[in-house]
């Protein structure tokens, strides 16, 4: 049976979670399916939170969560935390007071600026702190949309993070064009399309981001600033889910910008960083007091600068130790069980330039919200490959860029590692799809979804 909607019935708890199938959407459907799902026969069923309740006694029990859903957001690393601490409870000065109090706060700022740096192969004077990835990319657009008016192109691809195709809407929606490059099947851009985009005198900048948050596919990025430049285009790359996971070196791949943020590198929320070349001019987004050398005003968030640059001196010393290739080990042994039981199973995203932490695949005829909410029960922690937006379904763009049909995409599931997963809880996982597939197959064409014990 294939997994589209109109193999389930309109008011199967399936049917509702499409609605979203992130967790906000799929617990509001959990709310309005528990009761109808507790008339079914045994003993386990559904409760509102999406745990087991032994329904003879009611008592929930809750299974130790594995979270294998770091390309949403990352675990805060222990040494961040501590190394933020501080700047929570006795160093709060504000950075910009004269007297030794702010000093030294305006010290450990710079430090940190310099440790991100270091990550990036720049110079501690191109990091700009921000409040995050949205922002960095909002403030990289506007600033040369501003500063040369003259080009009225901007290009970009389909796969681009919603920040970047809404910044892109309010570019055009100024006066600009939006030109959007084709990428291949296998995610990455065509080169050779984008060579006739980029066209000089007319094109302002090129948008690309550096690794995709779906699939983990990794752009062509010296190629794409090489033909960028030429045609005196500036380049922009959404670096979000790049920064720390692979090495980045922005003078043997010279973008002119860089966003990133700091919660997708076991930072906390609510910090991110733009890199802005020196080689290039910048009209700040944000005015007003000229924090952050004029270039994004308003007092800094100082606990979380400094805990991204521990961060970011964090993932310098993994990135050259090994701990990128432990977490591909892992990655890989992950795929290798699921598909082992699951031959049918379709990893998206070209297989040779990937990220090591991603794994987006689809198992054909095997809705992706059901997965979500037996996955949950088993206390495993993913995400789907169709995206929520303020509680409306929209399905995944990134899939429908590489021409992934939009049931694949229902049927699609995304895996994100990151340096704190065992073995163990790689195979407890895979085993947990690999059961929860079964479950589905067995329920496909019944009004429920879930398979109660």
């Amino acid at each position: 049976m294939a997994c589209t909607s109109s193999t389930i019935d309109a008011k199967s708890p399936l049917r509702l979670a499409r609605r979203c199938l992130t967790w906000s959407g799929v617990s509001r459907m959990r709310r309005m399916s528990s009761i109808r799902a507790g008339r079914l026969a045994g003993v386990c069923v559904l409760s509102s939170a999406g745990r087991r309740i032994d329904s003879r006694n009611r008592s929930p029990t809750f299974p130790p969560v594995i979270y294998l859903d770091a390309n949403a957001t990352t675990p805060v690393d222990p040494a961040v935390l501590e190394a933020m601490l501080p700047f929570l409870r006795e160093h709060y000065a504000n950075p910009a007071a004269s007297y030794a109090a702010g000093r030294r706060v305006r010290r450990a700022m710079e430090h940190a600026r310099g440790q991100l740096a270091a990550l990036l192969g720049a110079s501690p004077g191109e990091i700009t702190f921000t409040s995050g990835g949205t922002e960095s990319i909002n403030a990289a657009h506007a600033s040369v949309r501003a500063l040369w008016p003259e080009k009225p192109e901007l290009i970009i691809t389909g796969t681009e993070h919603a920040a970047v195709l809404e910044s892109a809407a309010r570019w055009q929606a100024q006066g600009g064009k939006v030109v959007t490059a084709p990428v291949h099947p296998d995610g990455r851009v065509d080169i050779e399309a984008l060579r006739t985009l980029v066209r000089p005198g007319i094109t302002a900048l090129v948008s690309i981001m550096w690794a995709n948050n779906e699939t983990g596919v990794i752009a062509p990025m010296h190629e794409i600033v090489t033909l960028a430049h030429a045609a005196g285009a500036l380049v922009h790359t959404d670096a979000v889910q790049a920064v720390g996971k692979i090495h980045l070196d922005v003078h043997t791949t010279p973008v002119d910008f860089l966003s990133l943020s700091g919660h997708k590198m076991h930072a906390p929320k609510g910090i991110g960083a733009l890199y802005v070349s020196q080689r290039v001019r910048f009209a700040p987004l944000l005015v007003g007091g000229g924090q952050e050398n004029e270039r994004r005003s308003g007092t800094e968030n100082v606990p979380g600068v400094i805990a991204l640059g521990k961060a970011a001196e964090l993932a310098r010393q993994h990135l050259e130790n090994g701990t990128k290739s432990k977490i591909k080990a892992l990655r890989d042994r992950f795929e290798h069980l699921v598909h082992a039981a699951l031959s049918q199973l379709r990893i998206h995203g070209c297989p040779t330039h990937r990220l090591g932490t991603t794994s987006s695949f689809c198992l054909p005829e095997i809705d992706a919200a059901g997965m979500l909410i037996l996955l949950d029960q088993a206390g495993i922690a993913c995400s789907a490959g169709s995206a929520c937006h303020t509680g409306a379904l929209h399905g995944s763009h990134v899939l429908e860029a590489m021409s992934i049909s939009a049931r694949d995409a229902e049927c699609t599931l995304r895996f994100s590692f990151s340096r704190f997963n065992t073995k163990a809880e790689i195979e407890t996982a895979a085993h947990a799809v690999i059961e929860s597939a079964h479950k589905m197959r067995e329920a496909q064409g019944s009004e429920f979804a879930v398979i109660t014990h």
